[in-house]
């Protein structure tokens, strides 16, 4: 097993527990930036930033699982597909959370 894949996974499902965490038990302090003040509905940012985590734990263990597979494990395709989703998940959450937010 390649100590690469046993990291990644490792921090798939720790992203995972964070968006279960912050989606399912309502943990709003994990958010970064989280202000009770200005949000106007926690239900829903808790709901959208933690679907959206737990699509990035699923993504982290796929990379994960395919650096263990030794027929991709010398093709990095993987990552930079990893890589462009991430990024634009980020985006998504960072302009998306904006909805729940008061001016």
């Amino acid at each position: 097993m390649s100590e690469h894949a046993v990291t990644t996974i490792a921090a798939g499902v720790f992203v995972g527990i964070l968006g279960v965490l912050i989606k399912y038990v309502g943990v709003m302090e994990l958010i970064a930036g989280y202000d009770p003040e200005t949000v106007t509905d926690e239900e829903g940012l808790a709901d959208f930033i933690g679907t959206n985590a737990l699509y990035v734990a699923v993504l982290t263990i796929g990379v994960g699982i395919l650096e263990l597979r030794a027929a991709t494990a010398d093709s990095g395709w993987y990552w930079i597909v990893f890589i462009l989703a991430v990024a634009a998940i980020a985006v998504r959450m960072i302009r998306g959370a904006r909805r729940f937010e008061s001016t």
